[in-house]
């Protein structure tokens, strides 16, 4: 994840430490005597608005706060590694492990959940190409039958990555083409079947229950699956992927994260509020439109370059 936030080809943004050593200035050991209240505050304000959250950036000054009045954060390099050690921690609490999950026995199947836009297809593509590289066999279900294009897009990944793929017609009921893409699945013998899904706006109550619908008859199918519901967020979005995270997880289980379109450190404090809304992992992270620009997620890595780029 060392490229995280540091794309070529790219106007410089302002990082998440450039803004905090701005309040922090020169002198970490003066700030957290509690001499500046003030900036103690600023502090704050700065973390909730890089979408931490509210009790997360509470959590995150208090600690570096409790460490430094012990002595143990008197430097600016102490400061940076306190504050990611609590990013870390927040990452690693409670459902936090990023591992996939899959079948005991047949296909491993994986629905793929989230708002136009936000790079579930792409994802899908990345995903599909990583496990062909791995000697597995794959499937795609392109079961996004609202849009005409996503049906053809689909296809277009498929074929670059050298999978299978089923697809309906546009129009046709997405629940039918779940249901084909997993009976595909176990016919051929495949090791894994990724479903997309359609993403209209995540205020829509048709697409909720369509999802529902999905999920009911893919266990249908395979009762123990899907093994894994992954959310796909854009991470640019700031407050409205939390938003857009809580509910899609009130209308299906949720069983992971996938944040895309990562370009700078200002707002990626919506990966720690994300994970802590949900209790669900992040599972990867989406770096640029390429087939190799997905990366399993790492909460160390996340939490030092959230503080160092």
């Amino acid at each position: 994840m060392a490229r995280l936030f540091r794309r070529k080809d790219e106007a410089p943004k302002r990082s998440l430490w450039e803004r905090v050593k701005d309040i922090v200035r020169t002198d970490v050991t003066v700030l957290f005597k509690g001499v500046d209240n003030g900036s103690l505050e600023a502090l704050e304000t700065l973390l909730i608005e890089s979408d931490f959250g509210v009790p997360t950036a509470l959590s995150l000054v208090a600690e570096v706060e409790r460490l430094a009045k012990r002595g143990e954060v008197k430097t600016e390099a102490e400061f940076r590694v306190a504050l990611a050690a609590g990013i870390e921690a927040a990452l690693r609490t409670g459902n936090a492990d990023p591992t996939l999950r899959h079948a005991a026995t047949g296909p491993t199947v994986v629905l793929v959940i989230g708002v136009n836009g936000a790079g579930k297809t792409t994802f899908i593509g990345k995903l599909s190409a990583q496990f062909k590289n791995e000697g597995k066999r794959v499937l795609l279900g392109a079961a996004d039958t609202f849009r005409a294009g996503a049906i053809d897009q689909l296809r277009v990944w498929a074929e670059r990555a050298g999978v299978d793929f089923v697809g309906g017609s546009p129009g046709s009921d997405p629940a039918s083409v779940a249901f084909d893409a997993v009976d595909a699945g176990i016919t051929r013998g495949a090791d894994i079947v990724i479903v997309d899904t359609a993403g209209r706006l995540h205020t829509s109550d048709d697409l909720m229950t369509e999802l529902r619908k999905i999920h009911r008859v893919i266990k249908k199918r395979l009762p123990d699956a899907p093994h894994e519901v992954l959310l796909v967020l854009d991470g640019t979005i700031g407050q409205n992927a939390l938003a857009q995270a809580r509910t899609f997880s009130a209308a299906v289980p949720v069983t992971g994260v996938v944040v895309t379109k990562l370009d700078g450190t200002a707002k990626g404090g919506i990966v720690v509020a994300v994970h802590e809304a949900l209790n669900v992992p992040i599972k990867f992270v989406g770096l640029g439109e390429q087939i190799g620009d997905l990366e399993p997620f790492d909460a160390a890595d996340y939490a030092k370059e959230l503080v160092d780029a």
